[in-house]
């Protein structure tokens, strides 16, 4: 399996609640309609907690690190091939464009860093 991470950061003129339920309700669907052409087989979104939350607090003091993101977008294909494969279509090509045009209307693009990946499952 190979895993898309995408660590998202919001536009500046939204908020985290409209940032995270535009994602949700509008570009969730969005990836879902388009699923079978980019050969998807999982997508998750993971949404962070306020900045307010005091476990996030904990967790920032404690190590120093940068600021947070929003959420975290995962995506996975059965291997580079299949995922080639689906690009190397004209609809998978549509949809990777329609997808990154959506993103472009909520997600600070250069704020948010995107990686292909292999998992490692150490805890199951």
């Amino acid at each position: 399996m190979v895993k898309l991470v995408f660590c998202l950061s919001r536009r500046p003129e939204l908020t985290r609640e409209a940032f995270q339920t535009y994602w949700r309700e509008q570009h969730a669907p969005l990836v879902r309609s388009h699923a079978e052409a980019l050969g998807l087989v999982r997508y998750v979104q993971t949404h962070s907690l306020p900045a307010e939350d005091p476990h996030q607090a904990l967790l920032a003091t404690g190590r120093g690190g940068p600021m947070g993101f929003d959420g975290v977008a995962e995506l996975w294909w059965a291997s580079l091939e299949t995922l080639d494969a689906a690009l190397a279509t004209e609809a998978g090509r549509r949809a990777g464009a329609e997808l990154l045009e959506d993103e472009r209307r909520f997600i600070d693009l250069e704020r948010s860093p995107i990686w292909l990946a292999e998992e490692h499952e150490i805890v199951a």
